[in-house]
């Protein structure tokens, strides 16, 4: 796929628009040799289509009032062979260019998908997976009829409307001239209603990307839903989308249907025009009855093209709308494309350190502060304090999921803002409070970071979290499947599969967001067990709900406010009966 990867990056007030010759170069031309085969099958499609009225005009004129039966067999026969090449080329038409077609489609999903992916975290932060989906399943889905069905009708019928105006102008230019006023009024309607149409598509695919968001996430929290019972509410809110969906179809249906109203009145005046201008021909001996059927036929040739420019027309706006929106998808910025990311990390220690660092997710709105630590390799550093005082930030910036607004993050000395991701994050390992599982087996979930893990490797993995503890127990064992998101198992059987997944991953770098808050007391103590393992001789940073699972942090970071408001050991802090101490004496009575 070459098209869109050279893209200037835009703005976010610049919204991008895909132009008829944007698409021509992009993704028709690259496909030429394929669309070139398409357009001599059009050529002779539209050629053989014109046998029968010719045919019509000698058996009218020729066959019939000489009684020649011979030229009648001769007759029979030529238009059968134009029929049978008609079908042949339409099938070979659909065949080539309506597969390649799909075949662009799957190409562009699996593109967008990649640039999806590529995006840094503070784009997912601000977008409903539910619209990403329907960007990346829906919007490439009009580029059909660039190389499919749309094309084919566009040039296909534009091809035939010039050969049958040629006929037409020699059979009788008066009354070609006639029915030119007509369709030229359609045509200025047309234009206008295109312009007004391509709009309303782009709105439909932002309303439907909403929409299917909004359904995603009520199936996803249907027990939140029912727990509640808010299924009226959820109800209220999708008719409200379905309702907005369905205005905007109102407004491009009407638009479509003023053009086919003017098409069919307009139409009706110029065949009505030509029976008149016809019958006074006939009549006056200017005109045979072949020759006027003739006319007739070959101007429907002409029209039917023409009319259907109402229907090509909006396929066309629908396809270059719903590429406005990719061509928009694709030119943001990924990760990787920053130009100060050019540092490469070959071997990794793995020395963290914050020098001043200061967030906000809001400008003016700092949710850190001039937050200064160092995590040397391969120790354990402890971030405690209240819900919203800036620890799992803290975690956010050391993953590189965020980026600070001012200081500096260093890995191993270098500027970790001028790193590539992917030469850092191949040494990371992340276990979340909320842990992601995906449908599937436990092994392939465990398998997850490194899908060709020898047996071995996945066992070792699989008894240091004590996996199977609980595998064991089950028919299938690690070949269990899980369900959507991990729904079979319960909290802890999800954080123990999460935590063997981090420890066959084998980073240099762990981060620890609350990883046993999820565990009953018992799964909690086998757990503490499996992550000295994971944390040894590797630089961790956990966040820790229970203050009993830090004893032995290396150092311990009380955050309060977005500010370090004291650091030091276990004992040390208890010593010094500030906030660390409040907080772990507190826990301690419950």
């Amino acid at each position: 796929m070459q098209h869109y990867k050279d893209s200037p990056k835009r703005s976010k007030t610049d919204k991008p628009k895909v132009t008829m010759a944007t698409a021509f170069k992009t993704i028709i031309w690259p496909r030429r040799k394929l669309v070139l085969v398409g357009l001599i099958l059009i050529v002779i499609r539209s050629l053989s289509g014109l046998i029968l009225p010719w045919q019509s005009k000698v058996l009218l004129d020729d066959v019939v009032p000489n009684k020649d039966f011979d030229g009648l067999y001769t007759l029979i026969g030529i238009v059968l062979v134009a029929i049978l090449i008609q079908a042949v080329t339409s099938f070979l038409l659909t065949r080539i260019l309506s597969v390649q077609a799909q075949y662009l489609i799957s190409e562009l999903r699996a593109q967008v998908q990649k640039k999806v992916l590529s995006l840094p975290i503070s784009f997912f932060d601000n977008t409903k997976s539910g619209a990403l989906v329907s960007r990346i399943m829906s919007d490439v889905e009009g580029v059909r009829n660039l190389i499919g069905t749309g094309l084919v009708q566009l040039v296909g019928g534009t091809f035939t409307a010039i050969v049958s105006m040629v006929i037409l102008i020699k059979l009788n230019a008066w009354m070609t001239l006639f029915v030119f006023v007509p369709l030229s009024l359609f045509g200025i309607v047309a234009l206008k209603a295109f312009k007004y149409i391509r709009p309303i598509f782009r709105n439909r695919g932002k309303i439907n990307a909403e929409v299917t968001g909004r359904l995603t996430e009520t199936l996803a929290g249907v027990r939140v839903i029912k727990a509640f019972n808010a299924e009226e509410q959820e109800n209220q809110v999708f008719e409200k989308g379905v309702e907005r969906l369905y205005e905007n179809v109102k407004k491009s249906l009407t638009a479509t249907a003023l053009m086919t109203s003017s098409s069919t009145f307009l139409i009706g005046v110029a065949t009505t025009g030509i029976m008149g201008i016809g019958g006074y021909y006939m009549i006056l001996g200017d005109m045979t009855a072949g020759e006027f059927l003739f006319f007739t036929l070959i101007l429907g040739f002409m029209i039917a093209p023409i009319v259907q420019m109402s229907n090509i027309g909006s396929q066309l706006t629908e396809a270059l709308a719903g590429l406005d929106r990719t061509e928009e998808l694709m030119n943001l910025a990924t990760e990787d494309e920053q130009e100060d990311r050019t540092i490469a990390l070959e071997t990794l220690k793995g020395d963290i350190k914050f020098d001043n660092v200061t967030f906000a997710y809001e400008e003016g709105k700092p949710v850190l502060h001039n937050i200064n630590f160092e995590a040397p390799s391969g120790s354990v550093i402890a971030l405690v304090g209240s819900s919203g005082s800036g620890k799992s930030t803290i975690a956010g910036l050391s993953a590189t999921f965020l980026n600070p607004d001012s200081g500096i993050i260093t890995i191993d000395g270098q500027d970790l803002s001028k790193v590539k991701l992917s030469s850092f994050r191949r040494n990371l390992g992340v276990v979340l409070q909320d842990e992601f599982l995906f449908e599937g087996t436990i092994k392939e979930n465990i398998m997850f970071p490194r899908p060709n893990a020898t047996e071995a490797q996945l066992q070792n993995a699989v008894k240091a979290a004590y996996v199977n503890e609980f595998t064991d127990r089950f028919d299938d064992g690690l070949e269990t499947l899980i369900g959507e998101r991990g729904v079979k198992l319960s909290g802890g059987q999800r954080q123990r599969i999460a935590i063997a997944r981090a420890i066959l991953a084998d980073p240099k770098i762990i981060i620890l967001d609350e990883a046993t808050s999820n565990l009953d007391t018992e799964s909690e103590g086998l757990i503490q067990k499996s992550l000295s393992e994971l944390t040894n001789n590797r630089t961790t940073i956990v966040i820790a709900h229970r203050l009993s699972t830090i004893k032995k942090a290396d150092q311990i970071l009380v955050i309060e406010n977005g500010r370090i408001a004291e650091r030091g050991t276990h004992d040390e802090l208890l010593k010094a009966e500030g906030r660390y101490y409040d907080l772990y004496t507190f826990q301690a009575k419950i």
